[in-house]
């Protein structure tokens, strides 16, 4: 009689084994096999981590093994078991592999097809289609829509971390609380003493050292070496935890009034401002999106502000960028001055942390939030909704997608929600938040997504003339290796254009993110069809980048960019000065955060910045959802690729004090998972 010989591995997760009744069935083109007992209680099986093989004998050749049936029946209590994938040995030597890589819940069961990947087009049997629209119609019941604040991208429909289907939460719930993270954090940095200190102020600059942890010869430290000059303000417009906002100036706005008198002695070439220009050397930072936007009302103990300003630059003849101007406020007029470097030393300095306040602000919320964390869920919900398991698309984009619908619930039941920790330490806490996702989505758009194209229409994408923006430089090598990766995926499974536009999953997802994620704006030109396979690409790109390489340049960097309190204020407690000639040292203490919010900012930049147990970095996929030697190959060739980025950025950023680091690939996680 035929025997096929299954082997079965579970997972490596707590509590990823099961000590429950499993039954498994192998469903043939000819016919199905029995039903067959793999584990019973206390046979030891299916352990954590354990490969357990059985022999299955049958009286009748099956045919070819087309889909695989694993039933879990309760022994006692819910035993929830992490299976990673199947192998069966046919009778005649074939060796055919089925990843799972899901949880099995409850009572449930689990049907699963062989690894080879597979579009729509490519399924001829009735019975293989019908499981591929059953696996969908079930993961559209599970992964559905919800407004959580009106305007913003839609998220995934639940209420809690608990609430979320078990295949897309935490392995470890505690690992991501943020509160139990936040304060462990404040114990690490030894600042805990401080947290409750609200409204006490700190006595002066040095104060703020009481609460810096001194790690030694690291960007943190520099920061607070260096965060008054001109030349650490500019840098950080390049190469800090927010190097998106800036733009060559190609006119000065009237709305700031500079004048050729105000900046003659910041400009080196013997040029008028006009002049500079033109030459392109004059860039602008502009915080409008901050007009507006309410500050944060939650402790009636200390009134908080918020300023829109706007920060006028200069590549001097080193080519590096310095500040020339800062007007705090977006109406020109007599209460609102345009401060100078020529200013008084504390008119001047304070001008600046306002703008870094502004700066964080905008980071946080805009650049972090939006454009990473709920941008990456859209793309999860869809891929779930609309992708099954065994399309190449999803075997593709999976890896990227882990965590990221987790992170962001966990987000909105602990962080960012009414009361949330936000609230305590930040000036757009208490609202103002959802007021600037608001705002921002306007200026959402698929192009901007799209990193070259993005630095270009910023005019940052010259090399020669910006030489420092690491930023750009990196994430433009990040960028073309992800899209060379895509590109010999695509090739593999599309043979033409013609097989793109039929593709019908592929289409859905497409116009899923569209609908729901970008509320179906055409100004968003977020595309409602894809048509070729250079379009896939670079959609794909797109998704990738954007759930890998841009999550880590924004959010790693916060705790070297922002531990400096004084680098980073996340509330400001006097409002902007309406005049020149008053600041003292005094004042810029009495604005700054006090003890309590200082200590909570702290805690905040250094738990988002640290990286998750067992992290899988860009290039990891240790789950092989892919089984064709093609796709194989492009992964290999993917990790070359990587390795050599991360050896020219390992090489470039040798003896220098301010390194940049934060898309050197093996600094990237695959995904936005904290």
């Amino acid at each position: 009689m035929p025997s096929y010989t299954v082997t079965v591995a579970t997972g490596t997760q707590w509590f990823a084994g099961t000590d429950d009744y499993v039954y498994l069935t192998l469903l043939g083109t000819a016919r199905c096999s029995e039903r067959h007992l793999l584990d019973k209680p206390f046979y030891n099986d299916f352990e954590r981590g354990a490969v357990d093989s059985y022999d299955v004998t049958v009286e009748e050749d099956l045919g070819e093994i087309q889909l695989i049936k694993i039933e879990k029946r309760k022994y006692w209590y819910q035993d929830d078991w992490y299976l990673k994938y199947i192998t069966v040995k046919t009778p005649v030597g074939d060796y055919l592999e089925f990843p799972c890589y899901r949880w099995i819940t409850d009572e449930k069961e689990i049907v699963l097809r062989d690894g080879r990947a597979k579009l729509p087009r490519d399924d001829k049997t009735q019975i293989l289609k019908q499981h591929r629209r059953k696996e969908l119609e079930s993961r559209q019941k599970m992964y559905r829509w919800k407004e959580w604040h009106p305007g913003f991208p839609l998220s995934i429909d639940a209420h809690s971390h608990s609430e979320l289907p078990r295949d897309i939460q935490f392995d470890n719930e505690k690992g991501i609380d943020f509160i139990l993270n936040y304060t462990k954090a404040m114990e690490n940095l030894y600042v805990n003493r401080f947290m409750h200190m609200f409204q006490s102020s700190w006595s002066d600059f040095a104060d703020f050292e009481r609460i810096f942890v001194r790690i030694s010869n690291t960007i943190s430290e520099y920061v607070m070496q260096h965060w008054k000059e001109d030349f650490m303000f500019g840098y950080q417009f390049l190469n800090g935890c927010n190097p998106v906002l800036i733009r060559r100036c190609t006119e000065i706005p009237k709305k700031l009034p500079v004048t050729m008198d105000m900046v003659e002695c910041s400009l080196e070439r013997n040029l008028t401002l006009e002049e500079e220009v033109k030459q392109g050397n004059i860039f602008i930072v502009d915080y409008e999106l901050l007009d507006g936007v309410d500050a944060n009302k939650t402790d009636p103990c200390t009134v908080q502000y918020l300023a829109a300003p706007i920060c006028l630059l200069y590549k001097n003849l080193e080519k590096k960028i310095v500040p020339i101007a800062i007007q705090l406020g977006q109406k020109p007029g007599p209460d609102n001055p345009i401060f100078l470097p020529s200013d008084a030393t504390y008119d001047w300095l304070l001008a600046k942390i306002w703008v870094r306040s502004s700066d964080f602000h905008v980071h946080q919320t805009v650049t972090h939030l939006l454009r990473t964390h709920l941008v990456s869920e859209v793309f999860s919900i869809a891929m779930f909704r609309q992708l099954p398991a065994v399309h190449p698309l999803f075997k593709l984009l999976v890896p990227h997608m882990r965590f990221t619908i987790a992170i962001n619930t966990k987000a909105r039941e602990q962080l960012i929600c009414e009361c949330g920790l936000f609230d305590k330490a930040n000036a757009t806490g208490g609202g103002g938040h959802v007021q600037m996702v608001q705002k921002a989505m306007k200026d959402l758009t698929y192009r901007s997504l799209c990193f070259p194209e993005e630095i270009k229409a910023k005019g940052m994408d010259s090399k020669e003339d910006i030489p420092y923006y690491y930023y750009r430089d990196d994430g433009i090598k990040v960028w073309e290796a992800i899209k060379s990766f895509t590109e010999d995926v695509i090739h593999t499974y599309y043979e033409s254009d013609e097989v793109v536009c039929e593709d019908v999953e592929l289409q859905a997802f497409v116009k899923d993110i569209y609908v729901y994620g970008m509320r179906g704006v055409k100004a968003s030109g977020f595309p409602k069809m894809i048509r070729t396979r250079e379009t896939l690409a670079e959609y794909l790109t797109v998704i990738i980048f954007t759930t890998s390489a841009q999550h880590a340049a924004v959010n790693f960097g916060q705790y070297d960019w922002c531990s400096w309190i004084p680098n980073a204020p996340p509330t400001m407690r006097c409002p902007p000065p309406t005049e020149k000639g008053t600041v003292t040292i005094e004042q810029i203490v009495e604005t700054l955060p006090d003890r309590g919010r200082s200590c909570w900012h702290l805690g905040a930049v250094w738990a988002l910045s640290q990286f998750q147990d067992k992290e899988l970095f860009l290039g990891m996929y240790p789950d092989e959802h892919f089984v064709e030697k093609p796709v194989k190959e492009a992964m290999a060739k993917f990790r070359k690729n990587l390795d050599e980025i991360v050896n020219t950025i390992t090489e470039r950023n040798k003896n220098k004090k301010l390194p940049y680091y934060y898309l050197s690939p093996d600094r990237i996680p695959n995904s936005v998972a904290v």
